[in-house]
């Protein structure tokens, strides 16, 4: 729908998947900056020694929030384009094929960022200091962004016309692997060497959150191998958008449940509200 400047799509306009794609995205960048503002909100409300979580999280939800701000506006713009040539048109599946591609380097650059906090986040529910581990958690975030910067160069073997160069692409992503590969096999050495000094609680919440890095995060891959596909590049929109609601947001009420269980524990519970601030 058009109305003076504005543009509101409709699925009768440009088809339902699109506008459940739309629906995901403004979702998504709604959730990160609820985070941003939960994790500020809650700082002083969880353990000391676990309040720099807080601020990874806060970090996480601004950057989150604000990519996708710019990839819904993106999107939105996209559609309105397509509501000019219908649907099922040819026009219209150029669009979204050369869009995917646009929008993608917005999801690399957030990436770039959020990602390497989320693995601070993690290594954080352990206590270890840089002091104790600086060359592992220098490793892990090596890896980590030779992780992100190769699947971007991936991403971008593409012909002048947007085409995909798929032995290119290929090639790319085999090398991004090896990154990913180091970050479970650094996060296990960690756990390893010092779970046993942690409660129960923050063992577990660094199990969860370790365990993402190859289930969760393994969406990420199989999106970059199905563009190599004939599949409805939307799907592979709604699926990175639940996946990072999941992995930024779901990890920050991990750590903030895990960080609220310990205070709790410490002070007497009839002197002291839930959720009230204890700092």
């Amino acid at each position: 729908m058009i109305f003076g400047d504005s543009s509101v799509p409709t699925a009768g306009e440009v088809g339902i998947l699109p506008m459940v794609t739309y629906f995901f995205m403004a979702i998504a960048a709604y959730a990160f900056l609820g985070n941003f503002i939960f994790s500020l909100a809650t700082q002083k409300s969880i353990a000391p020694e676990h309040r720099v979580s807080r601020v990874y999280g806060a970090i996480i939800g601004a950057v989150a929030g604000v990519s996708y701000l710019l990839i819904t506006h993106f999107y939105h713009e996209l559609l309105h384009e397509v509501s000019k040539h219908g649907a099922n048109s040819a026009e219209t599946a150029s669009l979204m094929r050369r869009s995917y591609q646009a929008i993608g380097q917005y999801r690399y650059m957030d990436w770039a960022i959020t990602t390497p906090l989320l693995l601070l986040k993690t290594v954080s529910m352990l206590r270890i200091s840089s002091k104790e581990a600086g060359k592992a958690i220098a490793v892990l975030l090596l890896a980590d962004f030779w992780m992100v910067l190769t699947g971007y160069i991936g991403e971008q073997q593409l012909t002048p016309t947007g085409e995909i160069m798929g032995g290119s692409k290929l090639l790319w992503g085999a090398i991004s692997t090896l990154g990913y590969l180091v970050v479970p096999f650094i996060l296990r050495g960690l756990y390893q060497r010092y779970a046993e000094r942690c409660n129960e609680h923050e063992r577990w919440g660094f199990r969860f959150m370790a365990y993402t890095t190859v289930t969760t995060w393994g969406v990420y891959p199989i999106g970059y191998m199905l563009t190599l596909t004939n599949i409805d590049l939307n799907y592979i929109h709604i699926g990175f958008s639940i996946a990072d609601i999941f992995n930024k947001v779901g990890i920050a009420v991990v750590a903030y449940l895990v960080g609220k269980h310990i205070i709790d524990e410490r002070l007497d519970e009839k002197k002291v509200l839930d959720g009230h601030e204890v700092g």
